[in-house]
């Protein structure tokens, strides 16, 4: 299996939010990437920008950003030519990887725009090299700026950073040093929603328990899912001891907590999504706490009632 790690740049309207298209509001204008071998040797490179179609005048933060000008895309190739060129590229055992999750999301929904093939038919499974970092080399919670990860771990600055493919590049230099233990954490990007409970995503991590639904067409029908709802032990898979009511703050993300007498207390949060056809579904995470993160927990709740 190969390792594709991308990035994009992309220009958004320049004139605000009132002349964006919502279809589109981020266009990518240039693709990079390098392919990594299994043992995370370089073995090809990628690198391409594309003509706009959308935003002809380039976001004063994007220019400053990436220092290109609008000029230099006018003889290059519209965006489907250039990602059916990058998809044949990539081939076909392999796994994409990115510096953060936005990359991947976007890619798919300029895809869309233009009435491509989709890339799947459910979630992807993809690498996310900024959480790797963070569960690696720190706190497991902190993102990080990709020239801090460079910076951390000494590597060689030999090219600028913020170009696609010097971007990708510098990716791919942080993933070779992520331990085999750690690849263990894989990311779900969820463009596109599971459509049946048959491509329902459920995966045990070392820390967690993460369950990606179907789509459901109201978020009441979520919250009255036995299955979404009910607060189990990922280790045991028995019920455990209900210590917590289900909750929210905000109508978007729900909390519960319960005790299981092997494992101790453990932490139910339900997040509620809409997926790109309008409809909705849930991503719920489980995960084992210490008494102190269980106090902390009530205190949000009473925060709640305020």
């Amino acid at each position: 299996m190969n390792y594709i790690v991308f990035d994009l740049e992309w220009n958004q309207s320049s004139d605000g939010q009132e002349k964006e298209i919502k279809e589109i509001p981020f266009e990518i204008i240039e693709i990079g990437a390098v392919k990594l071998d299994e043992n995370f040797q370089l073995k090809d490179r990628f690198n391409h920008l594309i003509k706009p179609k959308v935003y002809h005048k380039m976001h004063d933060f994007t220019r400053k950003l990436i220092h290109i000008k609008m000029e230099e895309l006018e003889n290059e190739k519209y965006f489907p030519e250039v990602m059916e060129e990058f998809l044949d590229w990539c081939g076909e055992d392999y796994i994409f990887c990115t510096w953060g999750p936005l990359d991947l999301t976007e890619l798919q929904r300029n895809m869309r725009f233009y009435q491509m093939s989709p890339l799947t038919d459910r979630p992807i499974r993809f690498y996310d090299v900024q959480k790797l970092f963070s569960i690696g080399f720190e706190d497991r919670k902190t993102r990080r700026a990709l020239e801090h990860a460079v910076d951390v771990l000494r590597i060689e600055k030999d090219i600028p950073f913020h170009r696609a493919f010097s971007d990708a590049y510098y990716t791919a230099k942080v993933l070779s040093r992520i331990e085999p233990p750690v690849l263990k954490n894989y990311s779900f990007d969820v463009f596109v929603a599971p459509k049946s409970k048959k491509e329902e995503v459920k995966i045990i991590f070392d820390h967690y328990m993460k369950y990606i639904t179907r789509e459901f067409d109201s978020k009441e029908e979520i919250l009255a899912n036995r299955e979404i709802m009910s607060v189990k032990c990922y280790i045991c898979k028995k019920n455990v001891k209900r210590k917590m009511r289900w909750f929210s703050a905000n109508g978007k993300y729900y909390y519960s907590a319960g005790h299981c007498d092997k494992h101790g207390y453990i932490k139910a949060k339900v997040r509620i999504r809409k997926s790109e056809n309008q409809k909705v579904f849930a991503i719920k995470t489980l995960k084992f706490i210490s008494e102190e993160e269980m106090m902390a927990l009530k205190e949000k709740r009473s925060k709640s009632k305020r």
